[in-house]
């Protein structure tokens, strides 16, 4: 038969190694938390269009800049489609290039994102497959820099050049 004051000297011991053990866990998670956090916030103030998608293909999160670039509000981001950030005519070949993604982890091309209606963007894409430990597919990232002001100071050096030419002759 066991005595009452031996039981609570048990449970106070396993009480007292839970306690240690529950500490520990917590001070290993700390540093990934906060990892986790810095990285949130980098995403968040990055200049470029970074846009999660998941597993399902809908959009998870967007940056800010994506929401001024395409002029869309976020809540109408997301949980659509990802393939409609981008113009029609240009779906199919996201789509192609989101298939090379899902065998060489990841791939790249220009496009136009956007609509007519808010406005077209000419983009830098690169598609990035994350995985988790077992290789299941969780998600991808749409990574774009616009490259619209670009072009059009690209455009305006040509028209220029072209101009003193044309009055020459």
């Amino acid at each position: 038969m066991v005595r009452r004051p031996e039981l609570w000297l048990y449970l106070l011991g396993a009480v007292t190694f839970l306690i240690i053990a529950l500490r520990r866990v917590l001070r290993r998670l700390k540093p990934l938390n906060d990892e986790l956090y810095s990285k949130q916030v980098a995403i968040h103030h990055v200049h470029s269009l970074v846009t999660w998608i998941r597993a399902d293909g809908t959009i998870g999160s967007v940056n800010p800049a994506v929401v001024q670039a395409l002029r869309t509000p976020e809540k109408e981001l997301i949980g659509r489609a990802w393939q409609s950030l981008f113009a029609e005519p240009e779906r199919a070949r996201v789509e192609d290039a989101y298939r090379q993604a899902l065998l060489m982890g990841k791939a790249s091309l220009e496009t136009l994102a956007g609509s007519p209606e808010t406005g077209i963007a000419h983009v830098s894409l690169l598609l990035v497959t994350i995985h988790d430990h077992k290789s299941r597919l969780i998600g991808h990232y749409c990574l774009m820099q616009d490259r619209t002001r670009e072009l059009e100071l690209e455009e305006q050096i040509r028209r220029l050049s072209a101009t003193p030419a044309a009055v020459g002759e």
